[in-house]
């Protein structure tokens, strides 16, 4: 089975919120802190790249992704 575009985009934008709210909860901060941390960080570049398949995983694998990032510098 093949998505279409418009079905991945909604699975990256999904994944996106709950990121957001993941940030907001575990590193205490607002949302527009948590949107500058996501946007800026090499793991929501991977996750808008269809290619990697990102938007298929689970919001708290992508999660530990963008963590390991925050917190090391790099993308695991």
């Amino acid at each position: 089975m093949s998505l279409t575009e418009s079905q991945i985009k909604m699975m990256q934008e999904d994944i996106s919120a709950d990121l957001v709210e993941m940030l907001m909860i575990k590193w205490n901060c607002s949302m527009e802190t948590a949107l500058g941390m996501l946007y800026n960080s090499e793991t929501f570049e991977r996750l808008q790249d269809a290619k990697t398949c990102l938007y298929i995983q689970s919001s708290g694998y992508v999660y530990s992704f963008l963590e390991q990032e925050l917190t090391t510098g790099k993308f695991a």
